[in-house]
């Protein structure tokens, strides 16, 4: 992987675990959507077998299912429950039932999902609001990533890590626990949004949010999350990309503590494509959204209610061999006092993808002061391999001091970080 002279790669290598479980629900293939229907299914002979067995039978099983999965999950009997809870009606039939039996019936409607078994990528990074233990001079910082696993089905998965005052950078390593959040409010099919909280014990690199959402429902792809300043509240946002395998909506992810989350359905005519990345702050009062609305360019986007976008003004189009099929953000604006530093991804020949960064005015972001005439990282061997080869890509850098903090996927199958000086990536740009 070739790159410029002041881009400094760190010994670090994010990869995929297959190791790393959630239990997520289970539905026999010929159910319908909603266990609760009164027609007799597949669910209803299952229940109907389970709840015939002896009371000795049951504890048996029961025990033999908690042995068989001991040290994999948290509160395993409690996810066995609450699964059991909505499947109520596929009990009606049945006048009475032991809390054992409940549970066994909720083991046999759960699996293992090994949810980033095939590829740990396109990261984006904000800074952690809890720097207590941050170092002298340094900070503690948060990174997200795509998880992908059996299915292509994407989720999104958490990291903390450490920037220490000499620009070095470290990522902890992930819990060995894995664990999906409890929905707030109960889902109807046509939900455009929901609210989730993960339990006070669970540490950061165990929450992972999986799609729970019928507009999610093959995935969670690509979460640009940003560090939001509201009149000097922080709020981290993020905009992701809803996929259901056959269409895609943009949605925005909300949080203050990545402990509870609330998910909302972007709407507007400016919403219809991927890759949306949220200013960090309002621009003349409004809040203001890069994105790409015709598969080819970047556009500037305002906003009054932040859940609405239409219309929007081209700003960047293809120009150099590297980006002549399609350009695209590649996260949230960095606010530097030269401007505002976007970065960005072209597609050039034999669809390979390469970073590149753009300096847009402070003040009127329509206008563009400099671009990359050369990508800042593209791939090269022998880094080009992996699940979809010839691609470098990632979802958000940050500032810290004089320097940017990259982190960035390899081909779609792992992560790593760079770091550059800020004063020599701006004198790599071209002027406008």
């Amino acid at each position: 992987m070739t790159q410029n002279t002041f881009f400094n790669r760190q010994p670090l290598h994010l990869r995929p675990d297959s190791a790393r479980v959630v239990v997520r629900p289970f539905k026999p293939a010929t159910e319908p959507r909603d266990f609760n229907s009164t027609d007799r299914t597949r669910a209803n002979h299952i229940v109907d077998r389970v709840l015939a067995l002896d009371v000795a039978t049951v504890s048996s099983q029961l025990a033999d299912v908690l042995e068989n999965f001991r040290g994999r999950h948290r509160n395993l009997l409690k996810i066995f429950e609450a699964r059991a809870d909505e499947m109520g009606a596929a009990f009606h039939a049945h006048p009475s039932f032991t809390q054992d039996q409940r549970r066994l019936v909720g083991a046999y409607f759960l699996h293992e999902y090994s949810f980033e078994a095939a590829a740990l990528f396109n990261p984006s990074i904000v800074t952690h609001p809890d720097q207590s233990d941050a170092p002298d001079g340094g900070r503690r910082f948060i990174l997200s990533l795509r998880a992908v696993g059996e299915g292509h089905v994407s989720s999104l998965t958490f990291r903390s890590g450490v920037i220490y005052s000499d620009g070095n950078v470290s990522v902890d390593p992930p819990a060995r626990l894995a664990s999906i959040p409890l929905l707030r409010t109960p889902l109807t099919p046509d939900a455009d949004r929901a609210e989730l909280i993960f339990g006070p014990e669970e540490e950061l690199s165990e929450r992972v949010i999986f799609p729970v959402l019928a507009s999610q429902s093959n995935g969670i792809e690509d979460a640009r999350f940003v560090e939001f300043d509201e009149a000097g509240q922080r709020i981290y946002y993020a905009t992701y990309t809803a996929y259901t395998g056959r269409s895609i909506r943009s949605e925005l992810l909300e949080t203050r503590d990545f402990v509870t989350f609330r998910m909302s359905q972007l709407t507007g005519s400016a919403t219809i494509n991927k890759g949306m990345a949220l200013f960090p702050r309002r621009i003349a009062g409004k809040y203001a959204m890069i994105a790409r609305q015709d598969n080819e360019n970047l556009y500037l986007i305002y906003s009054d209610d932040l859940y609405s976008w239409n219309g929007g003004q081209v700003i960047l189009k293809p120009k150099f061999p590297w980006e002549f099929m399609q350009i695209g953000n590649c996260g949230s604006p960095i606010d530097l006092d030269e401007g505002w530093l976007l970065l960005t991804h072209g597609v050039g020949p034999v669809r390979r993808y390469s970073i590149g960064a753009v300096l847009l005015d402070k003040a009127d972001p329509t206008k563009v002061l400099a671009r990359s005439r050369e990508p800042l990282v593209h791939p090269e061997a022998p880094h080009r391999e992996g699940y979809v080869p010839n691609v470098v890509y990632t979802c958000g850098a940050m500032r810290f001091n004089d320097r940017i903090i990259l982190p960035y996927a390899v081909s779609d199958t792992f992560s790593t970080v760079a770091t550059m000086k800020i004063s020599a990536l701006l004198g790599s740009l071209q002027n406008c």
